[in-house]
């Protein structure tokens, strides 16, 4: 049965978080990490932050391949990150327990996370793996997705079902077609790509905790 954890994290716990300790002022919240090879390209949105500024910093950074914008709206700003994913002990050990990263968002002093085990016994082996790598973990809430009362949306994050009741009120579920991902986007501020990855990654977490939770209960 699988599990979601609410958790927070020290910044400077984790290669990435210490990568994105640059600026005092900005706020950083994860897309979506897309596999890319051995490694997950994260996408993220940075609030408040001078965009030439930002990047000019993480230039230096020593995990950091290649940064690029691919959004702007608002005074944020989306880009994705190519960066050296194996020497992350944290994304090491979620990776090493099969678990989902379903939302992230942090500051350069702390980042909150929202992750979804297989099982409560992977839950448990990641939280040994932490206090064994000098990570603080502190986990905020525990719940199964799966229960009536276990969490909001069956695991879907609120980025995510935004976008999946608008992609099936304007009809792009529809036969045929009523809009396309660009026009969902534009009515969201976001890229074409951030679209389609809300909906594949909203669709995925629905199956798994609905119809093929309830085929393996039987």
């Amino acid at each position: 049965m699988s599990v979601i954890a609410e958790l927070t994290i020290p910044g400077d716990d984790f290669g990435l978080g210490r990568t994105l300790e640059v600026d005092s002022g900005i706020l950083i919240e994860l897309e979506s990490m897309v596999p890319m090879g051995e490694n997950a390209i994260p996408f993220f949105w940075v609030y408040n932050s001078q965009r030439d500024t930002f990047t000019a910093l993480l230039d230096d950074q020593e995990f950091i391949d290649d940064i690029r914008e691919i959004d702007a709206l608002d005074g944020k700003t989306l880009y994705a990150l190519e960066w050296k994913a194996e020497t992350d002990k944290l994304f090491k050990g979620i990776q090493q327990q099969d678990a989902q990263v379903l939302s992230a968002t942090g500051t350069p002093h702390r980042w909150e996370f929202e992750l979804r085990f297989p099982t409560h016994e992977a839950l448990s082996e990641f939280q040994r793996y932490c206090v064994h790598e000098d990570i603080a973990l502190n986990v905020a809430r525990i719940y199964n997705p799966t229960r009536p009362d276990g969490g909001p949306w069956f695991g879907l994050t609120p980025v995510q079902r935004e976008t999946l009741l608008l992609a099936i009120d304007r009809g792009y579920y529809a036969i045929p077609r009523q809009c396309t991902t660009l026009e969902l986007a534009d009515e969201l501020g976001v890229s074409d790509q951030a679209v389609t990855e809300r909906l594949r990654r909203a669709i995925a977490t629905l199956v798994s905790n609905t119809i093929q939770f309830s085929s393996f209960d039987m």
